[in-house]
């Protein structure tokens, strides 16, 4: 009852009603607290962010609702339908486009129905939907001033920073751990000259500063129930400035893996050709009007790159006592630490039948 209390409390902030109709609780995603809610007749999403992750919410909501906005003109120049093409933001009473109170902060959206969220591919073609949703993404808001948005979490793609943030792991051996990872210490630490290659080219302008979603995995994008097609780029807290290449990379790195992000047999891990394949196609048949000639030649890196990026903030965990990934068995963080290095290491190895596979979608 207190639950829904808190609830009704925060959708009275942005809707008039006599009461609530249906509540569900949703429980993709381990940040924020998400509830569908029917009011009205009409279902509508309600989120309490996680201020503890998000420290400027506020400007994490004008980044979304600036977004959003730019975002419905785009769809609706093209004759598409906004309310199922982007998220839709609900304004408060009083104007804004989020609510707080001594619950907490909370943000209202339109329910996009007869579409649903994958935590896997269940059918074929699917992670070519998602690529296809993410470049449509990245096209319609080419024209977008990405400078205008707030780094919501600092530093988060900042490679160089975070092999730093290694280093000091290293160093500081909080754990104690340190001489049980050795090897996947002189791996990770061998690829220092490499840890620049993107953030360099974007300090100079060799690539475009663009709207950078973050979180590229399938569950966010919205897939259509009738046509299986992706329509829609959900969770959207992580958007900022940054480079295309991340999240190109982070959806091969996810996506594209032949094993579970903690596998220990390692010899089961390799990135797998047919999926690097349907992503590329997917993701440049909206983007190849609009994407530069530097990204497509580091393309590939951007896989590479948001791997390596991935398994070094695990063995940083790891070091540090697993104090920010979720575990749920003691050496979790390093396994997933050895998944990323293997997946690094063959991506590596058979960069020249990867980027092939790129020219040949260019």
């Amino acid at each position: 009852m207190e639950r829904l209390n808190e609830i009704t409390r925060a959708c009275a902030a942005f809707l008039e009603f006599d009461s609530i109709e249906e509540t569900e609780n949703i429980p993709n995603g381990h940040i924020n607290v998400t509830d569908r809610v029917k009011i009205n007749g009409k279902n509508y999403i309600l989120q309490r962010i996680n201020i503890g992750i998000f420290k400027d919410p506020i400007g994490l909501m004008n980044n979304i609702s600036s977004v959003t906005e730019f975002l419905r003109k785009k769809i609706i120049e093209a004759n598409g339908d906004p309310d199922r093409e982007t998220l839709t933001l609900v304004k408060s009473h009083d104007g804004k486009y989020y609510h707080e109170n001594e619950n907490g902060f909370y943000r209202m959206y339109l329910y996009i129905t007869e579409a649903t969220c994958y935590n896997k591919a269940e059918k074929e073609g699917m992670f070519g939907e998602s690529a296809k949703a993410f470049g449509r993404f990245q096209k319609l808001l080419a024209e977008f001033d990405a400078k205008t948005l707030s780094e919501t979490i600092k530093d988060f793609h900042n490679t160089p920073v975070r092999f730093k943030n290694l280093e000091n792991a290293i160093n500081e051996n909080k754990a104690g751990r340190k001489e049980e990872c050795l090897p996947e210490i002189e791996f990770y630490l061998a690829r220092k000259d490499f840890c620049p290659t993107i953030t360099e080219r974007l300090a100079d302008g060799r690539i475009p500063t663009r709207v950078t979603h973050n979180d590229t995995k399938l569950n966010n994008v919205m897939i259509d129930d009738a046509t299986g097609s992706g329509i829609c780029v959900i969770d959207l807290d992580t958007v900022m400035p940054g480079s295309m290449l991340y999240d190109f990379g982070d959806s091969i790195r996810f996506g594209a893996s032949s094993a579970a992000e903690d596998e220990k047999d390692l010899d089961k891990v390799y990135c797998v050709p047919s999926l690097y394949e349907e992503y590329v196609s997917g993701f440049l048949s909206e983007m190849k009007e609009t994407i530069t000639e530097e990204e497509i030649a580091h393309l590939h890196d951007g896989a590479i790159m948001m791997t390596l990026e991935c398994g070094m903030r695990f063995l940083t965990d790891y070091l540090e006592g697993d104090t920010y990934f979720r575990t749920h068995y003691a050496g979790q963080n390093l396994d997933r630490a050895r998944t990323q290095m293997k997946l690094v290491a063959d991506m590596e190895a058979r960069r020249n039948e990867f980027e092939a596979i790129i020219k040949k979608y260019i």
